[in-house]
């Protein structure tokens, strides 16, 4: 095909029109995130290149100069995307925007439906990365394109950055932190991969910023020993000395140790929790009582959680023959330890715990400490008062998330990480990951009207806008 045909073929699809009567912008959304949908980024297909030349693509035909749009990465099978939109300057250090275009392996055998393939019912968009991060790529996408269109200059830059390999190294931020931090330094980050909204039974309860994140941390248990016939049993059985450490594991809680997100979280969600739940809240958050600590732990694996380290085991695996006594068992620990703890701290506490010094504990791989982010006034007051225009009855609460995001790196750079998803879940069907992932229909169209009216309002336009 002839080159002016192809770009004139790229203009028409990056502008399609919506049909009569529908919102320009919503189908744009909704296009986008069902373009983004149907290129498998998962890291055995790769294609993070693929998808950020579509969407580079759409951000050229909406007006974006190709000198302000990046296509990098550390290797080929991973390439980020990076857009800066340009403001007035007025002597302000950009906004960075983070989502992340990779998705975790899904397999056709395992879903009702094909997971590469956008579909649309009852009031949900369905496909894998729908809510973990397309929805986020996506909003940040359209929003760019909306803000072009309506000729909006910010009063600082406003960087949109889009990164292809979150679900597995996180080596794709740390990249453009270490060799591109030209192209992407902010005076603070704003990350659709972080906080969101809590449903319960379709009522909006809570409205996360996520400002802190547990630091990933994963042992190797391992025993070995001669082993022998399996015929000829001896007392020291490799197998059952992995096994009984494991148990001292198991009925071992480490301490709890607020911080002053998690301390902020406890007394914040107090409020939209009633009883003892709500009791138990403050007088955690104010005194750090150990009989409230006790009782939310067994309330809520995730109030265990947020308020203390946790190593739970993951994998296993024994032996070499069905007639052999085992040489090597050995045991996967995953941690996720509270940004102020430390791997030594961790590995000696596990140590004193599994008590057997035949139990060998090696780490994978070296913890990446998070600093939390602070609660910055002239960030979180604007998020808060558009969350009550918005959804009323949620209450906005500070989060340490339980997982990890490119947030960590981005933060061990300098730069504070907020993270405000703004997409309203049930509590108790978050999918992500998981089969037949989904995001509402609703709830993703008003986490894009969210995030508009958030950078309008972050970056000098009238606060009501």
């Amino acid at each position: 095909m002839r080159p002016a045909l192809v770009a004139a073929l790229i203009v028409s699809c990056c502008l399609a029109t919506p049909a009569a009567g529908q919102d320009p912008q919503r189908a744009l959304e909704r296009e986008i995130l069902a373009e983004a949908i149907e290129v498998n980024t998962s890291d055995s297909a790769g294609n993070t290149g693929v998808l950020a030349a579509k969407l580079a693509a759409r951000l050229e035909a909406a007006g974006f100069p190709k000198s302000d749009i990046s296509i990098v990465g550390h290797a080929p099978k991973y390439q980020n995307l990076v857009v800066r939109f340009r403001g007035r300057g007025a002597g302000k250090k950009a906004i960075m925007l983070m989502a992340h275009m990779d998705v975790v392996d899904a397999r056709r055998e395992d879903w009702s439906f094909a997971p590469y393939q956008f579909r649309e019912q009852e009031g949900y968009y369905y496909g894998r990365g729908t809510s973990d991060n397309k929805a986020g790529v996506a909003t940040l996408v359209a929003n760019f394109i909306r803000l072009k269109r309506e000729k909006f200059v910010p009063d600082r830059d406003l960087i949109m950055v889009l990164t292809a390999d979150e679900e597995t190294t996180g080596d794709a931020i740390a990249w453009l932190m270490r060799e591109r931090r030209e192209l992407i330094d902010a005076e603070y980050a704003l990350n659709t991969d972080g906080g969101g909204g809590a449903l319960v039974e379709g009522k909006a309860q809570a409205f996360s910023i996520q400002t802190a994140e547990k630091i990933y941390l994963t042992f190797a248990f391992e025993v070995r020993n001669k082993g022998g016939h399996s015929s000829i049993p001896i007392r020291d059985n490799a197998i059952y000395r992995l096994a009984a450490g494991l148990g001292r594991l198991a009925e071992y809680d480490f301490p709890v140790r607020l911080n002053e997100t998690t301390r902020a979280f406890f007394t914040r969600a107090a409020e939209s929790e009633s009883g003892q739940n709500a009791a138990d809240m403050r007088a955690l958050a104010s005194t750090g009582d150990p009989a409230a600590a006790a009782r939310l732990s067994k309330y809520s694996p995730y109030f265990n959680s947020v308020m203390r380290t946790t190593c739970v085991a993951t994998r296993l695996y024994g032996g070499h023959a069905d007639n052999a006594l085992p040489q090597l068992a050995r045991a996967t620990v995953n941690c996720r330890i509270l940004p102020d703890d430390t791997q030594a701290a961790v590995a000696a506490e596990l140590a004193r715990v599994v008590n057997d010094p035949d139990v060998v504990i090696t780490a994978s791989d070296p913890a990446k400490p998070s600093p939390p982010s602070p609660l910055r006034a002239d960030v979180v007051g604007p998020i808060e008062r558009l969350v009550k225009d918005m959804w009323p009855s949620a209450t906005v609460v500070p989060e340490m998330s339980t997982g990890a995001t490119d947030g960590l790196y981005v933060r061990n750079g300098g730069i504070p990480v907020y993270g405000v998803g703004a997409i309203f879940e049930e509590v108790n069907d978050v999918r992500a990951h998981g089969r037949d992932e989904r995001v509402g229909v609703k709830a993703f169209h008003e986490a894009s009207t969210f995030w508009y009216r958030m950078l309008k309002a972050l970056t000098g336009a009238d606060r009501t806008t």
